[in-house]
């Protein structure tokens, strides 16, 4: 395990090296706007699997997508519903990851709120398999340090930007072909602002197709997404098991 700090100086070199890593089949902890994730490439199945071992997580969880930007997504082959467009434009960069149909299944998507990040994202050809670098059941980690004593001591390279920012994951939420949005797990966004944003015309109940996390069952029908792998919040009161960040 290597770890590499980011400086002004030196930034864009790191970036580059991290994405020859990752491109090659590597994996690594790399900083976001919410909390510290580790990395694979999406062209790289043994990487993944290679994660998902790291973290000791059961190996259906979902484990989501970082972004560069809307375009990336689009290019990923997700489709974008009205109210998804309307949370994209409200929460992009930021702490919102939005569960969208792609390819006959669903995937999870977040563009971070971090320039370096996005940078790492771009030279890896969009998007990268990002969660929480933290062990399964673990809280997530708000620095590289703190990586270090599971998962990131493993990795292949630990890029160190500082604490994260934010310290909290991502709020995620689904958006159905259907348009049907359905908070499932609390996070750094409030529920009553994804509710506000996702609606055409302000707040909208579940009954009128925004669903609230208490409002029934949250396992979404085809089983890809568990609202239960959320951070222990004050609206969620739940424990991480297995996070985007």
């Amino acid at each position: 395990m290597k770890t590499l700090p980011v400086t002004p100086e030196n930034s864009g070199a790191v970036a580059e090296t991290a994405a020859r890593l990752l491109a090659s089949g590597g994996v690594a902890v790399i900083p976001t706007d919410t909390v510290y994730g580790i990395a694979a490439h999406p062209d790289h199945a043994a990487a993944l699997e290679r994660v998902i071992a790291l973290k000791g997580r059961p190996t259906d969880k979902p484990v989501a997508l970082l972004a560069a930007d809307l375009t990336a997504v689009r290019a990923f082959g997700a489709a974008l519903p009205p109210a998804a467009e309307r949370l994209a434009a409200a929460f992009w960069p930021g702490a919102l990851t939005l569960v969208l149909p792609c390819h006959g299944r669903e995937e999870g998507f977040r563009v971070p709120a971090h320039v370096w990040t996005r940078s790492l994202l771009a030279a890896c050809g969009g998007v990268l398999r990002v969660t929480s670098a933290n062990a399964s059941g673990e809280a997530p980690a708000a620095s590289a340090e703190e990586t270090l004593g599971d998962v990131g001591r493993d990795a292949d390279l630990v890029i160190d930007d500082g604490p994260a920012p934010g310290g909290v994951a991502s709020t995620v939420v689904r958006v159905a072909a259907d348009n049907a949005v359905t908070i499932l797990r609390a996070g750094a966004i409030p529920e009553s602002a994804v509710l506000a944003a996702a609606s055409e015309s302000g707040p909208r109940t579940p009954e009128s197709g925004i669903r609230n996390p208490e409002s029934g069952p949250r396992t979404p029908e085809s089983g890809i997404w568990n609202p239960e792998s959320g951070p222990r919040t004050p609206e969620s009161g739940r424990q991480t098991t297995v996070a985007p960040p």
